[in-house]
């Protein structure tokens, strides 16, 4: 019995995952980055059931992987797809109503071509995904952004939309160019060459996981001080602090 437990937390993600599809299909984005969240946390308690359950195996691999396409892939895709026709409409109704949302939709797909380079997100999580899946050599650090962290990225543009209450901000967000290049750049991060560190601890000690320590203990002080704003700052510092420990490795 306790071998499925782990598959069926699993399932849950990806059920939280197609959950936010459909939100982010009515342009309830701030609906979707909750379902989302909840897939994340799903997707990390599997594993850590597996864990300690000591009941990992091949099919909860798979199952993994699966559920992370949907709710790591496909819905920042189409996310991204709805900033992108924001960014060609000039703004955000945050009270569209699922019919208009609906219609908006369809407009979008007979004349504006751009939304669906969103989609491209989509491709390049699925290509990680599958990579990971056949790599032996990503157990105790990652080879690219994780899809979990990059859907985080991208969930929180809307966010900062509808939380931060900045002109500025709003205004980058909402330019084409800038969601261009946040999508290149996902695409490009998602399946980089760049080793990562991996926050799993096999000791509590400061020592073996000061960069994990250092890494949380900044990213609790961000989230305090920037809200939602805080998420890119922390996949930036991410980014940047291992490639830091990966070069003072080597000296």
């Amino acid at each position: 019995m306790k071998r499925h437990i782990p598959n069926f937390i699993t399932l849950m993600n990806v059920f939280c995952g197609s959950v936010a599809a459909v939100f982010a299909v009515l342009n309830q984005l701030e609906l979707a980055a909750f379902f989302v969240f909840m897939g994340i946390v799903l997707d990390f308690f599997d594993g850590f059931a597996a864990r300690i359950l000591n009941v990992k195996s091949e099919l909860g691999l798979q199952l993994d992987s699966l559920a992370d396409v949907i709710t790591s892939g496909l819905v920042p895709g189409i996310v991204m797809f709805q900033l992108l026709g924001m960014s060609m409409s000039g703004g955000w109704n945050v009270n569209l109503s699922s019919e208009a949302a609906h219609d908006t939709f369809w407009v979008g797909l007979k004349v504006a071509p751009l939304p669906f380079l969103g989609f491209l997100i989509t491709l390049a999580s699925a290509y990680r995904l599958a990579k990971f899946n056949i790599d032996e050599n990503q157990k105790e650090s990652f080879v690219g952004l994780p899809t979990p962290a990059n859907a985080l990225l991208i969930l929180s543009l809307p966010l900062i939309l509808l939380y931060q209450n900045n002109d500025i901000l709003n205004g980058i967000i909402l330019n084409q160019w800038f969601l261009i290049g946040i999508t290149l750049l996902s695409a490009y991060l998602l399946n980089a060459k760049i080793e990562l560190f991996a926050l799993k601890f096999k000791t509590w000690n400061f020592k073996d996981n000061s960069q994990r320590y250092i890494f949380l203990i900044v990213s609790l002080v961000l989230l305090m001080t920037m809200k939602f704003l805080a998420i890119p700052a922390i996949i930036a510092f991410y980014v940047l602090s291992s490639a830091v420990g990966n070069i003072s490795s080597k000296i």
